[in-house]
């Protein structure tokens, strides 16, 4: 399946607002002017398809208000489905799509088999779903998901008895044989390749006979706050969750209430829009901004500034600014040395922000993202070298020196970030395309409306 060749004919995000691209790819708009914009974006990613799991396995149906409408979290509906829990759409109140009744299964059952697409969500938290199910489930995605890191789930599910057959891979495609119950304990893995490894494990872990013990073993863990998100949301259902030291979290066995949720706006979703406003000179006001949240995206009010960019937080939005133009005719945004290894989902946009900076820039504790939809180290360096730029990698990121950039062909890798980092360069590049701009479809079918949206 190509990720831009998408159709679900009972469960469709797009309407009529699909990318439309040429034989040649997406010819990116060119900002004439500063942006002076205000956008609402569509739900989570991470919450929609972590309260999809917890919906499944809860002790009765929960409806999820304004989720996500896109592949990864159709592909999440579609592989829970699959494992007898039931789906109605309901109408819903904002402006993106439908809410989302979910009615757990009287018996989840394998026999079935599921298709991961580019999801790491999905190829990491429904196996241990189907560990619990009647049956035999078969993973498997596209063709760059079987690169993708599953070791963690893999070698976790091994550790609490569940048979599991991937030849000995430890990556997609492979099989659980569920039995319709998981013993649980004490566990030991290492999630330095992905903080989904823990979450997969700890959203099912209520399921679990003796729940879950689990300790990860690596020197590193990045992405910390996706676990904290997948934490915060076994406790809004009632589940006995802590993190008694680092790296260690335990659940204890019991009922996943059912509830009705809100999710939010996709806060990292919000980026390419945020940063369009420093490298246009303009401001961008995202609604719907949360006061207190669990997304890695609401990093950016405290990231952005460091290249300059004035924000004000409001009761229920953010606004951007960019900042003044330095005397020399330059856009004023600032390089800026990061660690961004909390925030690996928010560095290609980054990326693309401090190639217009009047100084260079390092990121830094990103190596884990060499692992994500695609190389994004490599493909970031390559595709930015390639219009002129001058980005060297590093062990665990990158080093950005700014210099002019001329207009060419951008590859997006079928990743949805890359396809946004090309947009937000063609906004001062003319003569940018993006070879796949349908790929945004990932996780923001809407990206090109709203995009043209924000130009005016």
């Amino acid at each position: 399946m190509q990720l831009s060749r998408y159709s679900a004919p009972e469960f469709d995000p797009y309407g009529d607002d699909r990318p439309v691209e040429t034989d040649e790819g997406w010819r990116a708009p060119t900002a004439s002017q500063p942006i002076a914009t205000t956008l609402s974006i569509p739900g989570s990613k991470s919450l929609t398809n972590r309260e999809l799991v917890l919906a499944a396995l809860a002790d009765g149906p929960s409806t999820l208000r304004a989720p996500l409408w896109s592949r990864d979290s159709e592909l999440m509906v579609e592989g829970l489905r699959a494992l007898g829990v039931r789906f109605e759409r309901m109408p819903g109140a904002g402006g993106f799509g439908d809410d989302l009744r979910v009615t757990p299964a009287d018996e989840l059952l394998g026999s079935t088999t599921i298709d991961c697409g580019l999801a790491g969500t999905v190829m990491r938290f429904l196996p241990p779903v189907a560990a619990l199910a009647l049956g035999p489930t078969t993973f498997d995605g596209d063709e760059y998901a079987r690169k993708r890191p599953m070791s963690g789930v893999i070698d976790g599910l091994h550790g609490l008895g569940v048979d599991l057959d991937d030849d000995g891979r430890g990556a997609l495609p492979f099989t659980v044989h569920g039995t319709g119950r998981v013993a649980g304990g004490a566990l030991e893995i290492d999630a330095s390749a992905s903080s989904q490894f823990v979450s997969a494990l700890l959203l099912s872990a209520a399921r679990f006979e003796q729940g879950v013990d689990l300790r990860h073993t690596g020197e590193r863990l990045p992405s910390l706050p996706h676990i904290e998100m997948t934490v915060a949301a076994l406790a809004a259902r009632g589940v006995e969750v802590g993190a008694p030291e680092l790296g260690r979290w335990t659940v204890a066995p019991g009922p996943i209430a059912a509830i009705d949720v809100d999710i939010e706006p996709d806060l990292s979703n919000a980026a390419p829009f945020l940063v369009a406003a420093l490298v246009t000179g303009g401001s961008v006001t995202i609604t719907g901004w949360p006061r207190s949240t669990t997304q890695v995206g609401a990093q950016l009010a405290t990231i952005l500034p460091r290249f300059g960019a004035i924000v004000e937080h409001g009761d229920d939005r953010l606004t951007v600014h960019a900042p003044a133009a330095s005397p020399d005719g330059g856009r004023g945004i600032r390089g800026a040395d990061l660690d961004l290894s909390e925030a690996g989902e928010l560095v290609p946009n980054l990326v693309a922000l401090a190639a217009f900076a009047d100084g260079p820039s390092t990121f830094t504790g990103i190596g884990h993202i060499r692992h994500h939809e695609t190389d994004r180290l490599a493909a970031l360096a390559s595709e930015l070298n390639g219009l002129g730029g001058r980005v060297s990698e590093l062990d665990d990121g990158l080093r950005i020196e700014p210099a002019p950039l001329h207009g060419g062909d951008w590859r997006a890798y079928a990743d949805h970030r890359m396809a946004t980092t090309g947009a937000i360069v063609g906004l001062a590049v003319a003569g940018v395309v993006v070879d796949d701009i349908a790929c945004t479809s990932k996780t923001l079918p809407q990206f090109t409306e709203l995009w043209e949206r924000m130009l005016g």
